[in-house]
């Protein structure tokens, strides 16, 4: 006989009763939205249901996939299946605890009760994978001699976020799970499917996944990368097969090195092999592959009685010692991809700081992270990540930028702040540092010296010197990232090709940078970045645009509308991949009164750009001040030299913190 009965999360319905404002309501998707990938990802999905049968002790388990929507997909198992009350106090309960009450070992059928397997689950939510397919399914589980069918539902309920629409009990034999679910979204591919779950649990031989009617045996798995016969003693080899396992799923739980002996699995997959760590679980070579070793039965002498593991014999010892051999093998040989990944983690992780420092320091950077993965196969991934952020912390020391950018962010009048600042500098900071210093107020004065000579040749002295010393124009353009490339070249030529002289001042392969006009200089450089959305292409991110005036001149209105007719140009061209921010400086020897910063916008009303008149000596008096007046305290420095001597020198040496590009 069976019965029919609306149920809600309790075992009796609920009486109707008046809704307060204190109690908790759900949405209808509450428990989709809880879910992550399992909720949208089919191989995920069906990977967590997969294992829920491996954690009620199946030996077998069969998936149906339909070849259209609304056709039916089930998961069948012959696991110990779960009584009425069994499934009311584990599937109905939200976050099931599946460690706390059953234990972390899995409970087997009694036809099985000497295997010996850890169970997967622990936070109760791979069960409702069936929710990435439609928003209802069906629970058929059996055990005691009868049959309990479930339908849970998920919407429509605000007092819960499942319940039982209906259920049903019949008498059956035997033990076992089966899962229905009539596909609305999300129709999964079988044979993708296939790949993933024999990979995920190939580990152990006697747990079989058929996904409509057929598995995938090791010998012919799709991730299978080689093969080979390990000869451990006279009369003793072994046979091993490794395995990219890229799609097993999110666990890794049963990832390593599993050892098979008469196709019965021995103690635990890991990476630990005897007493020796052959690389680290948690980096992503370890997550990515696994290694199986498989024995005949002349290995069975050597495993204890409850397969738990290998005794210690010296045959053993052997054994051991050759597979690690062969598993360091195995990793030196597909460690090349391994190396770039794992670097490009660590540097990822560190990327504020690295993209700060000079390319040449950037170099050496990268270079020790790949020496010191390859050398190190088997790093924690954060002791990579300390590594590298020390060996950034020295670029940063050694180039003086780290300590310089300090100095430079300080307010002008914050006396108390640059001496808490030089207290902590070691001798060798303080060295690393006045080079740079030295080089910055060398740049000071030259421009002074020039700027007041009616005679300075300007064209071929001060113009090329400010364009290369960005910092003048503030901190943020004091970065080797700004540079020109072909982009701003070709829209550059484009926008002034009016007005470009026919001879210029400067090899532009030197220079690539400079656009002489007829009545001034331009520098165009930028800096680039990668956009992700739009698939990870390299756009254009910030533009400086430098206008020096020839023949002593004075900045007025004219000239600040003619900059932001430039600023305009560039925003209409089309030619600069992203949307940058553009700004441009008008220098000249005078500047007219009341001129002001234009900000500019784009035909969407987002602010783009901007537009700042000023002067040579303003930009020396604005550098001098970031520099908190070290000039004026040591002039006897410079007065020997002419602006002409200066510039030969600033011109001629290279700067440690990217100075002059």
């Amino acid at each position: 006989m069976s019965s029919i009965q609306l149920h809600s999360i309790g075992p009796t319905m609920a009486k109707p009763r008046t809704r307060h404002s204190d109690e908790a309501l759900f949405e209808d998707d509450y428990v989709l939205r809880t879910l992550g990938r399992i909720g949208y990802d089919p191989e995920t999905a069906l990977a967590e249901l997969v294992a829920n049968a491996w954690d009620a002790g199946a030996a077998k388990v069969k998936v149906i996939i339909p070849d259209e929507f609304e056709g039916l997909l089930t998961v069948e198992d012959d696991g110990h299946g779960m009584t009425s009350d069994q499934f009311r106090s584990r599937w109905m309960k939200l976050s099931y605890d599946r460690s706390k009450s059953q234990g972390d070992a899995v409970q087997f059928p009694s036809d099985r009760a000497d295997w010996v397997r850890r169970a997967f689950g622990r936070n109760g939510v791979g069960r409702h994978g069936l929710l990435c397919f439609s928003d209802q399914y069906t629970v058929e589980t059996w055990a005691g001699g009868e049959l309990s069918t479930f339908v849970i539902g998920t919407r429509n309920r605000p007092s819960s976020p499942f319940y039982i629409i209906k259920e049903d009990h019949t008498r059956k034999a035997g033990h076992g799970t089966r899962l229905i679910v009539e596909i609305q979204k999300h129709l999964p591919k079988a044979d993708a499917i296939r790949t993933v779950l024999s990979a995920r649990f190939l580990h152990d031989p006697r747990f079989v996944v058929e996904v409509n009617g057929l598995s995938v045996p090791l010998s012919e798995h799709k991730g299978l990368i080689k093969s080979q016969v390990l000869d451990i003693a006279e009369g003793y080899k072994v046979e091993a097969h490794v395995v990219d396992a890229t799609s097993s799923g999110r666990s890794t739980r049963y990832q390593g090195i599993a050892f098979w002996v008469n196709n019965r699995l021995v103690g635990m997959p890991s990476w630990s092999v005897g007493p020796t760590a052959v690389i680290d679980g948690r980096s992503r070579f370890a997550k990515r592959h696994a290694i199986v070793v498989q024995g005949g039965d002349a290995w069975l002498p050597q495993i204890e009685g409850d397969w738990s593991r290998f005794k210690k014999t010296d045959l053993t010892h052997q054994l051991f010692d050759a597979v690690n051999r062969y598993a360091q093998t195995v990793f030196d040989e597909l460690s090349e991809d391994f190396i770039e990944e794992q670097s490009e983690d660590a540097l990822m992780r560190n990327r504020e700081t690295f993209r700060e420092l000079p390319n040449g320091a950037k170099l050496e950077v990268a270079r020790f992270t790949q020496e010191l993965v390859h050398e190190q196969p088997g790093i924690p991934a954060e002791s990579l990540n300390q590594a590298v952020k020390t060996f950034i912390r020295l670029q940063q020391a050694r180039s003086g930028s780290s300590l310089l950018d300090r100095l430079m962010q300080l307010d002008e009048h914050d006396i108390d702040g640059l001496d808490r600042m030089l207290e902590q500098w070691t001798v060798q900071d303080a060295l690393t540092v006045l080079d740079e210093i030295d080089n910055r107020l060398s740049v000071v004065a030259a421009i002074e010296k020039l700027g007041a000579d009616e005679n300075a040749d300007e064209l071929h002295t001060l113009h090329p010197l400010v364009t290369k010393a960005r910092w003048l124009f503030g901190p943020e353009f004091d970065s080797s990232e700004f540079a020109s490339n072909n982009t701003l070249q070709t829209v550059s030529k484009r926008i002034f090709k009016s007005r470009i002289e026919d001879t210029s001042f400067v090899n532009p392969r030197k220079r690539p940078d400079i656009v002489a006009l007829k009545d001034s200089t331009l520098s165009v450089v930028g800096t680039e970045a990668f956009d992700s959305s739009a698939d990870h292409l390299c756009t254009v991110r910030d533009v400086l645009l430098i206008e020096l005036k020839k023949g002593r001149s004075t900045i007025g209105k004219n000239e600040v509308f003619q900059a932001s007719g430039y600023v305009q140009d560039f925003i209409a061209d089309g030619g600069i991949a992203g949307h940058p921010f553009i700004s441009a400086f008008v220098v000249g020897h005078v500047l007219a009164p009341g001129l002001l910063k234009q900000d500019l916008t784009d035909a969407d009303n987002r602010k783009r750009g901007c537009v700042i008149p000023t002067t040579y000596a303003q930009i020396t008096d604005t550098a001098n001040r970031r520099l908190h007046g070290l000039k004026a305290r040591i002039p006897s420095k410079y007065d020997d030299l002419s602006g002409y001597a200066l510039v030969e020198k600033i011109m001629g040496t290279e700067s440690q913190a990217s100075l002059i590009r």
